[in-house]
């Protein structure tokens, strides 16, 4: 079982392309998906996220704060700027914009641990990066979002602190205290968290594509360039940053992908619950998931092959 789970959350980028094509060609097949659905599958996630941390994660922060530090600022100063500037140059329209910084705003994704692991990077720091920027995404999301994105639409930043605490931290914390009362039943919970999460976030990307349909398949070319432009300036800003700051290779790989790799499906619930009359800020956030996952990847392959030197 242990094998095909593996199997099965290692293909993860092929479940979500081949869901969101047929969502995409047959939209009546995902549209009972709805935005209450989005919210429980991706907190079930957060869940199973939780369910996995132990001591030593958290600890793991302070045995490298200056790394930590760095890759936290990285990750909510880069990316939130990122957006902001792909949307200019691109004169993307209002509810791209919106979507594309609300993307850039969110948490490392829970991928990024599995994509440090493929790359020969610090999974230690990954993991406690992951955990920290997703902890205080409740503050940061909403702040990064209403001023960069407030300029296109009002943007309620303490309703979305609202949702990113219900979303994030409360499965979190709940996990965290399932694992420090009974270690051994989260222990066996936990197991399918990754698992839980390939699905949660591959029927959220299906959900989305299918009630979005036709905007996407009007701005496809736009969305994709976006995502693109977006994730690509994030791995490299991501790791060239440290590299000019001394930090070793390995740090500098965890912190490139932590930074080019967001939490899409945090952004997807959010857009949805918080910008309903703008179906391609959830879009975004769904092209935004499969690039990075590709481009993820591929990054993972070529560092694969080369051996940092600490």
């Amino acid at each position: 079982m242990k094998r095909f789970l593996n199997w099965f959350n290692d293909l993860y980028p092929v479940w979500l392309a081949g869901l969101s094509l047929i969502a995409f060609l047959h939209p009546e097949s995902m549209l009972w998906f709805g935005k209450e659905w989005i919210f429980w599958a991706l907190a079930l996630s957060m869940l199973g996220m939780g369910l996995t941390l132990s001591p030593e994660d958290f600890k793991g922060i302070g045995a490298m704060p200056g790394s930590v530090v760095l890759g936290f600022v990285c990750q909510y100063t880069l990316m939130p700027v990122g957006g902001w500037l792909v949307g200019k140059m691109l004169r993307l329209p209002p509810d791209l914009a919106v979507g594309i910084i609300l993307v850039a705003s969110c948490p490392g994704g829970m991928a990024s641990n599995v994509i440090s692991y493929l790359a020969k990077a610090n999974v230690a720091l990954s993991v406690a990066l992951t955990l920290f920027s997703t902890l205080l995404a409740f503050f940061f999301t909403p702040v990064w979002t209403s001023a960069l994105a407030g300029k296109y639409v009002a943007v309620d930043a303490w309703g979305m602190s609202l949702s990113a605490l219900k979303l994030t931290v409360a499965p979190v914390v709940v996990g965290v205290l399932v694992r420090w009362k009974n270690p051994r039943f989260a222990d066996r919970l936990g197991a399918c968290g990754p698992t839980v999460a390939v699905l949660a976030f591959t029927l959220v990307t299906g959900g989305i594509v299918a009630a979005s349909a036709r905007d996407i398949g009007e701005n496809a070319g736009k969305l994709t360039l976006a995502a693109l432009l977006l994730h690509l300036l994030g791995y490299l800003t991501g790791y060239l940053v440290p590299k000019l700051l001394r930090f070793p290779e390995s740090v500098a790989r965890t912190v490139s992908i932590e930074v080019g790799m967001q939490n899409g499906g945090m952004a997807a619930s959010l857009a949805r619950q918080h910008f309903p009359t703008m179906p391609l800020a959830a879009a975004a956030a769904v092209f935004s998931s499969i690039i990075q996952n590709l481009l993820g990847a591929m990054l993972a392959a070529w560092w694969k092959r080369r051996t940092p030197d600490a």
